[in-house]
């Protein structure tokens, strides 16, 4: 194990280490997504729908985020939309705390969803630049790494701070953007990573846009239906484990906080196994399928506590096995020059489940139950699962490193 953890470790770029420190700890102050449907039905006194529109608002400013994030990384480089979206992203976060209307709220979250789904595109094309080829796929499972770990602070944390007052978490999500702005700004100078115009290849030349790569399209349909049911477990489910299993918020928190811990601490491990050993939509369709089932499992199997953390590792399980391998397939279809396309493309499919992934959720729930909900959301990861197995090959390469 020991030795497995070194090679997983070894020969990644500083920049790359960099990188992910910062994820880590923008990361570790994502406090307010997880919580955000139970601040607004117990805090604001409003609806499971109402609560549903203001997380479907998150995905609405996703979109253009990640468009504009992909866009402006092609265009201007990285290093300034990612500081601009943290900055920008720390202060809106700390004004949303203070907003007690439902829409100032709404046209809040917007804003700020815009800007801060912007620096995910432009991360996801540094820390391919600052990665070798032989080494691409552990740069980037490092990144999501970092993300996972800080999301198992943010989350402990969050339960901790919602259980005193909620308004802590935006000021905490806030100072945390404003402390990764200043390591980026004062650790990677703009100097050194200007961008530099160089001529077009033979395969720029040859190759298409995102936007009309057939298969890649395929690809983002499938992931908009994965990802509007992989979103319940920000939106839906924390309000199913309160009211439906009665759970308290610390406990929803450490049961979050697991999701992020285990992924952090063996995902590095499963893409180092499995990489290159089969094709990699068998590897996301197996980790669509487990989340699928683990959905189910609120429908089919008792229990309160045994119940939500069972189910949890499930999915966590699903999660560490599909979306390092989401992340190959897309990026093996892109080249140097189009990269914040994709990662702009890619980045904005959560968004549109975003958009109608928890409203809808919560509608259901409010009329239907829980038990139709998981029903219902279950069988449809299942049948993506197996649409994401038929994708067609990557026409570069048939076994392609796992990233993300």
């Amino acid at each position: 194990m020991i030795k497995l953890y070194k090679k997983a470790f070894a020969g990644l770029s500083k920049p790359t280490w960099l990188l992910s420190i910062v994820m880590l700890i923008n990361r570790s102050g994502t406090m307010v997504v997880p919580f955000m449907s139970l601040y607004m039905t117990r805090q604001m006194q409003v609806s499971y729908s109402k609560a549903g529109i203001v997380m479907g608002l998150f995905g609405v400013g996703s979109i253009f985020g990640a468009l504009l994030g992909g866009k402006l990384s092609d265009k201007i480089g990285y290093y300034k939309v990612m500081c601009s979206a943290l900055l920008l992203g720390g202060i809106g976060f700390m004004v949303l705390g203070q907003i007690k209307s439902y829409s100032g709220i709404c046209i809040t979250v917007f804003l700020l969803a815009l800007v801060n789904e912007a620096f995910r595109p432009a991360n996801m094309s540094a820390v391919v630049l600052f990665s070798k080829p032989e080494n691409r796929s552990r740069s980037i499972s490092l990144n999501r790494l970092a993300v996972n770990m800080g999301w198992a602070i943010g989350s402990s944390l969050g339960g901790f701070f919602a259980g005193i007052n909620y308004t802590f978490l935006f000021w905490v999500d806030g100072i945390t953007n404003l402390l990764a702005f200043m390591l980026i700004l004062y650790l990677l100078p703009h100097k050194t990573y200007a961008i530099k115009p160089a001529p077009k290849t033979i395969e720029q030349q040859h190759s298409k846009p995102a936007y009309a790569d057939k298969t890649f399209l395929l690809f983002i349909l499938y992931s908009i239906l994965f990802a509007a049911c992989f979103f319940q477990t920000f939106s839906t489910l924390p309000l199913f484990y309160a009211d439906g299993l009665h759970l308290s918020e610390s406990f929803i928190g450490f049961v979050m906080a697991m999701n992020g811990l285990v992924i952090g601490v063996f995902e590095m491990l499963i893409v180092y196994v499995l990489e290159g050993k089969a094709r990699i939509t068998l590897y996301i369709a197996l980790g669509v399928i487990l989340c699928g089932i683990s959905f189910l499992l609120y429908t089919f199997m008792p229990g309160t506590h045994w119940l939500a953390f069972s189910a949890m590792m499930l999915l966590t399980l699903g999660e560490m096995i599909a979306f390092p391998f989401k992340g190959a397939y897309w990026i093996g279809r892109s080249a140097d020059h189009n990269r914040g396309q994709y990662a702009g493309m890619y980045t904005m499919s959560w968004g549109i489940a975003q958009v109608f992934g928890p409203p809808l959720g919560s509608q259901i729930a409010q009329e239907h139950g829980f038990k139709v909900l998981w029903l219902l959301i279950g069988s449809l990861t299942l049948l993506t699962g197996i649409g994401f197995y038929f994708l067609p090959k990557n026409p570069k390469k048939e076994l392609v490193k796992a990233t993300d």
